[in-house]
């Protein structure tokens, strides 16, 4: 059970960005701009239905996407990024700047890291 005193909410903020689908479906509606559910799972091959559901539903709760409804039948819904979704893509553009600036070094790490050499060791 969760207090107020164990609560942070930078966490829980920072959870977001730490899942597998959250950015590239951020990503991929700052791209488009206006997405169906299907457009969105066409364009991100590899992810389930039920984990777009869930991760859109996320990205709802979180203020970054809207969600509208349209009363047709069968009903259409469209998702695009809020205003603070928007807000948030100039800090995922930097992050992916970053790892690509750093991909090498990261893979040779990694590599060498399977071999049983460590690239890095920390003092503490």
């Amino acid at each position: 059970m969760k207090t107020t005193e164990n609560f942070c909410p930078i966490r829980h903020v920072l959870d977001r960005f730490g899942d597998k689908w959250s950015i590239l479906v951020l990503m991929e509606l700052k791209k488009n701009k206006v997405m169906r559910f299907n457009e969105l799972n066409r364009t991100i091959p590899d992810i389930s239905q039920k984990m777009l559901t869930v991760t859109l539903r996320t990205l709802e709760a979180d203020a970054l996407v809207m969600r509208k409804i349209y009363p047709e039948v069968p009903p259409r819904v469209e998702y695009q990024l809020t205003e603070t979704g928007y807000s948030l893509i100039p800090h995922i553009l930097n992050l992916v700047d970053w790892a690509l600036e750093h991909k090498k070094a990261i893979i040779q790490s990694r590599e060498n890291h399977e071999k049983g050499k460590t690239a890095y060791s920390p003092t503490c």
